[in-house]
């Protein structure tokens, strides 16, 4: 029998890194940018042409690299940042496996032009599918110039499965607004076919983050500021009055490094415990910095998952930090108490002496005397009997003239008679929440508010695919600036708002003015119901149309539903159910939550024994 295992060839395993490292253009933004960090950049700019598809470029200010370096940088495992094992545990820079850039030419074509500070001229490599095509001498300016080219031309199977133009941006977008979050003393410039989609000169944290999210949102924000011998936590939460049903701006860093941790997010969940709704979450933009020792980066290939020694410690401080720096802002609600009809409490005083009341007694009152208390009033009994009688004859008399509301008779109630359906109605609200009936089988019970959403998502939903919305123009038309990645993605939903009655115009430089709201929403937030849905677009990544549709009407439903603790007339109540089996699948709501429940006879019956 011939032997059977072989060694595979460099191509083919650098296909197979590169499967792990770069799944999308944004993966190639991501390296490419972060090698740019770490060679101590000032000025990153990222073009990119057909959201990366065609080109992705990212010139820097850095370093640079000699000819030698820019040539092995293309070596698998070629590295600057790790000599010994004991390295990988004290991690300072953002790159350090030596995999990003032989993965990246293993599946694309890669120019890079690189000049040191110390020599007058540069080099250019160019490379095609992990093979060196040509190295010579070129006139470039001081730092690096990637450009990768045609991503995925020789794994059709990878190009196959990239989502479209407008998702492959957005997740662009997300990965340059991490890096910069994270750097903000770093200037950033983002091209895509030749329109700027950000522009980021240096500043501090909080400018960075309102140049990223908006102006509005400087004043949302609450900083956090605790240093101690475990670890360094900085940044900022909103206020609990700003919170919202996405998770779209949640954000941690550790030593300048993007992260995900859905431990420490629990910390700050319990943090704002009380303060907002249990279906709501803050933004938040929390930066730990720790002894790179007492952390694993190393976990897994794209660097966001990552091990903290002491993570049940650190937990505790970022909770306990959040919760005082609420307080310290007042950004926790104070209690307002009602001293309307309270007793004035004089204020004490040092210097006066207290006295006791004075009281005005008599001391010759004898309560046994017959003068000092009153005698009861004799009773005429015949003229107390003759009003009684009078009386009853009256209230006979009103009965009479009144139809019954109650049969005990063996009759049939008439279904129909309006009073026994107002003394007895075919549904209860119970604690604003549920809605009660009697059916068949035993009582069911409704979920008012999820009720509400599956009709609502149903109504919705159809508006949007016969685009048969119904919009009111508003008298003052609100202006409304959106993130890099909401304005990205709004242009191909926009006709999908106008049919749910949404009417936006575009002002430039991600601002839109609200020209119009759907008729159905009373006294709105506009603005926050907007960027809710847009989150919930960005949050899910979708891309299919129909289901892009989908989260945009579920999103409306949710967001103008009846909520909990409404209290509803029977009309209402009626309304909803008839509404609720009208829908195709009443049972549950869009997202699979359940609305209806039965309990049967034999569970009640099991309930008395």
């Amino acid at each position: 029998m011939s032997d059977i295992i072989h060694l595979l060839p460099d191509s083919i395993a650098n296909q197979i890194a590169a499967g792990e490292v770069i799944q999308r253009p944004a993966s190639v933004v991501k390296e490419l940018v972060e090698n740019a960090i770490d060679a101590e950049a000032t000025h990153v700019q990222i073009i990119i042409k057909d959201a990366g598809r065609t080109i992705i470029q990212v010139i820097d200010n850095g370093k640079g690299m000699s000819e030698t370096d820019a040539r092995m940088a293309f070596e698998r495992h070629a590295t600057s940042k790790i000599q010994q094992a004991e390295d990988l545990f004290a991690l300072t820079t953002m790159g350090f496996r030596g995999e990003a850039l032989p993965s990246i030419s293993a599946i694309s074509q890669v120019e890079i032009k690189t000049r040191t500070a110390d020599r007058e001229i540069g080099s250019l490599i160019t490379i095609s599918g992990s093979k060196v095509e040509s190295q010579e001498p070129v006139s470039t300016n001081e730092g690096t110039c990637i450009t990768v080219k045609n991503l995925f031309f020789n794994v059709p199977a990878r190009r196959k499965f990239l989502k479209s133009n407008e998702t492959e941006r957005r997740n662009i977008l997300l990965e340059v607004e991490r890096i910069a979050l994270a750097h903000p003393d770093i200037e950033f410039t983002l091209y895509d076919n030749n329109a700027t989609l950000l522009q980021l000169p240096p500043t501090g944290l909080r400018q960075r983050i309102a140049q990223l999210m908006g102006k509005n949102m400087d004043q949302q924000l609450v900083e956090i500021d605790i240093d101690t011998t475990l670890v360094k936590i900085f940044g900022y939460v909103t206020k609990p009055e700003h919170a919202k049903k996405s998770r779209a701006n949640q954000y941690f860093f550790v030593n300048g490094r993007y992260m995900r941790h859905p431990y420490f997010n629990r910390a700050i969940s319990v943090a704002f415990e009380n303060l907002i709704q249990p279906t709501e979450n803050p933004n938040y933009f929390i930066y730990f910095q720790v002894d790179p020792n007492s952390i694993d980066v190393n976990i897994h290939p794209t660097k966001t998952e990552i091990k903290f020694e002491n993570e049940q410690a650190i937990w505790q401080i970022l909770m306990v930090s959040i919760k005082e720096s609420l307080g310290k802002f007042n950004a926790v609600p104070s209690i307002d108490f009602d001293t309307q009809d309270s007793i004035p409490i004089p204020v004490f005083d040092k210097d006066k002496q207290p006295r006791s009341p004075q009281l005005d007694i008599n001391p010759n009152y004898n309560p046994f005397e017959q003068s000092s208390y009153m005698q009861p009033p004799k009773m005429n009994w015949e003229t107390l009997y003759n009003d009684f009688e009078k009386e009853v004859e009256a209230d006979d008399e009103e009965i009479e003239s009144k139809p019954s509301t109650l049969n005990f008779s063996d009759e049939k109630q008439n279904p129909d008679d309006s009073a026994t359906r107002d003394a007895f109605p075919d549904y209860y609200q119970y604690k604003q929440k549920y809605i009660l009936t009697s059916v068949k089988s035993g009582l069911m019970i409704i979920d008012q508010h999820r009720a509400h959403v599956r009709i609502l998502f149903d109504k919705y939903l159809r508006n949007i695919q016969r685009k048969k919305g119904f919009s009111q123009r508003v008298l003052f038309p609100e202006m409304v600036e959106f993130t890099a990645s909401e304005a990205a993605i709004l242009p191909t939903i926009q006709e999908d708002m106008e049919s749910l009655g949404f009417e936006l115009s575009n002002l430039g430089s991600n601002t839109y003015a609200i020209q119009g709201v759907p008729s159905e929403i009373e006294n709105p937030n506009v603005v926050k119901l907007i960027k809710s849905m847009l989150g919930n677009l960005i949050e899910t990544g979708l891309d299919v149309k129909s289901e892009i549709q989908e989260t945009l009407a579920l999103s409306f439903a949710k967001s103008t539903a009846i909520n909990y603790g409404k209290l509803l007339s029977v009309d209402e109540i009626t309304d909803i159910v008839n509404n609720l089996f009208a829908c195709p699948t009443p049972n549950y709501t869009p997202d699979g939550k359940k609305v209806i429940s039965v309990i049967n006879h034999e569970e009640m019956e099991r309930k008395f024994k």
